[in-house]
Formats: C-alpha cells, structure tokens, sequence
C-alpha cells in the first residue's frame, strides 16, 4: 500500500478538524438550549401557578383559544417580572461571570484545582460585608447597598494585595496561588474575629451573607453585573490563544512563542478580580461554581479557550440556575441558598468528572 501523499494527509486533517470544530458548535447550540429549557422551568415553577401555557396566553393572545390557557393575572405577571425574572436573570449573569473566571484562573495558574476565590476575594468580600453589619450604622434602607459596595472594595483591595506582593516575585503561578491562600486564611481569621464579637442581631446577617443567595435581587443588580460581565468578557476572549498556550506549553514556551506572559497574567487576573467582585458583592460567596463549570466543559470542549471560555460560562449559567430552583421549590416554602445547594449539586458532578477521566485512563 501506497503512503499517503502530503495533500491527502492535509485533507484528513482538514476534515478532522472541521469536524471536530462543527462538533463544538453543537455543544455550544446543545448548551443554549438547555439554558433556555431551565429558565423557563424557574420562571414557572414555585408558588404561584405559572405555566408555559399561561405565559404564552398573556404574551400572544392570538394563541389563547389554541391553548386553552387563562392569560396570567396582574399580580402574577408583577410576580413574574418583578421577582422571578430578575432572580433568573442574576442567576445566569452570576453563574457565568463565575464560570469564566474559573476557567481563567485555571489558565493563568496553571493549577487545574484553582477558582475564582483562590486568591482569597471571598473572604474578602465576606470581610467588607461583616464590617457594615458591625459598625456601619447605616438607615435601613441603605444597610443592603452599604454592604455591596464594601464588599466590592473589599475584594478589589485584595487582589490589589495580592497580584502586588506576587508582582515583587515576577507574578509566577506559583506566587500568585500561595500569595492567594496565605491572605485567604488572613482573612478568614479577621471574619472569624468578626463573628465572634458580633452580637445575637448581627451575627445571622454575617453569616446568612456568606452562604451566598439571589433573594431580593433587583433588575438594577442584574444590570450592574452584566456590565461588568460585558466589559470584562471580551477581554478574556481576546486572550484566548495566549490561554491556550500558557495552560498547555508553560509559560517559557508560551514566552518563547510570542505571549507577554507577565502583562497576560496581570491583565486577566485583574479582569478576574473586577467580574468576580461584581458577582459576589450582590450575591454573596458562591464558590464552587468557579471550578466545577471549568472541569465539565473541558470534559466536552477541550482545551481550545476559544470554545471553552463560552461553554464554561453557559455551564455556570446552567449550574447556579438548576441549584436556584431547586432550592427555591424542593423546600417550599422555605428556601435554601444557591451557594448551599450548588455544592450539593456540583459536588456529584466533580466527583464523577474526576472518576470518568481516571477510568479513561485506566
């Protein structure tokens, strides 16, 4: 038999790759879809009766004699837009800005284990958020906002600590992970102080921020976070290769190949801080999702940031809005919050992500 002549091998090639590029774009279309399927379960599902047919009812009446289904009511359509939409609304912007972060950290350390809070921005958020509640002394009606925005300065300050003193070492992978876990446990030590002194008033609205929750969220929160999100996800895009490179070739064969490694590292990090910081200070901590949403997309994407910064952020989307829901309606009328129930529904899929790749390898 013949060897196959160079065009015939370029052809091959081609043809694997198109069709490993076209299978991607299904996962991406496939994800959307499943997206779109969950919201509108969480737009319906709770208290109040809200089918798909009576949304459908209210949104097109032309349908209404087709479907048989009584138009909503005024106050179900106010339940509708001014507490179920928003609610699921944050929930994907939140899910994905985590989502995307988790995958740039992951690159930018080189650590398969890292998250958006490795550097230690939850407890810092947390701290921001505890030192309100103690000595704030605000009106009521300004205690909520006080707490986001100090919990926004909070985690910025931190990840100013934090790129700073690993900046001093030439900003390694290496420094920036263990710069990140030593000022994680000071924090966490000034958050127990925290608690500690806190009183039997403060201390449940300490601790009730930091199980993370999308209660009482408001379509201005949601327009705040997905500025962020806007602004910082094209960045991420835009480094896709340099991503690429780096989580796979390290950083001197990523350097050798063109990519300014320290510039990069700084760049996405601080991008990291900024999307991270504007999710947390209105949700409070949801920290798995930052490193589960990563793992399940590179199981069906890859390693191409490319398609793998699209696909986490979809997955987180998924993540944080099927464990919303299902804490919302499997305890009704008590509610669980989203950062308690994520792990009871991320904490499976990591354990099952990390047994199928040790039995492909097997």
């Amino acid at each position: 038999m013949r060897p196959p002549e160079p065009e015939e091998r370029t052809a091959a090639l081609s043809g694997r790759y198109l069709a490993l590029r076209a299978r991607k774009r299904l996962w991406l279309c496939l994800a959307v879809l499943l997206l779109l399927a969950a919201a509108l379960a969480a737009c319906c599902m709770g208290v109040a009766d809200l089918t798909p047919g009576r949304l459908l009812a209210t949104w097109l009446p032309p349908l209404r004699p087709l479907l048989g289904s009584a138009p909503l009511t005024e106050t179900e359509q106010n339940v509708l837009l001014m507490l179920r939409l928003p609610r699921v609304a944050m929930a994907v912007v939140a899910g994905a800005g985590l989502g995307c972060t988790g995958t740039v950290m992951q690159a930018i350390t080189g650590n398969a284990m890292a998250s958006p809070f490795t550097t230690g921005l939850s407890n810092a958020a947390a701290l921001g958020a505890a030192l309100v509640v103690l000595f704030g002394g605000f009106p009521v009606y300004l205690q909520e906002s006080a707490m986001v925005l100090a919990a926004f300065i909070m985690t910025m300050l931190c990840a100013a600590l934090v790129y700073g003193i690993s900046s001093l070492r030439g900003l390694g992978p290496e420094t920036l992970v263990l710069t990140g876990i030593a000022l994680n446990y000071l924090f966490s030590a000034v958050n127990s102080s925290m608690q500690y002194i806190a009183n039997e008033q403060q201390l449940p609205a300490i601790i009730h921020w930091t199980f993370g929750s999308l209660t009482g969220g408001s379509w201005w929160d949601v327009a705040i976070m997905a500025l962020f999100l806007a602004v910082v996800y094209p960045l991420f895009a835009s480094r896709a290769w340099a991503m690429n490179l780096m989580s796979s070739n390290g950083d001197e064969s990523a350097a050798a190949l063109g990519v300014h490694v320290r510039n990069t590292r700084l760049v996405l990090g601080v991008g990291v801080a900024f999307l991270t910081a504007s999710v947390v200070s209105f949700t409070g901590i949801i920290g798995f999702v930052g490193l589960v949403a990563p793992h399940i997309a590179r199981f069906l994407m890859g390693g191409d940031h490319r398609y793998l910064l699209p696909f986490s952020a979809l997955c987180g989307s998924i993540l944080v809005l099927v464990a919303d829901t299902v804490g919302r309606v499997a305890f009704s009328p008590t509610t669980l919050p989203v950062g308690i129930v994520v792990s009871y529904v991320g904490v499976p899929l990591f354990l099952y992500l990390i047994l199928r790749e040790r039995w492909g390898r097997a």
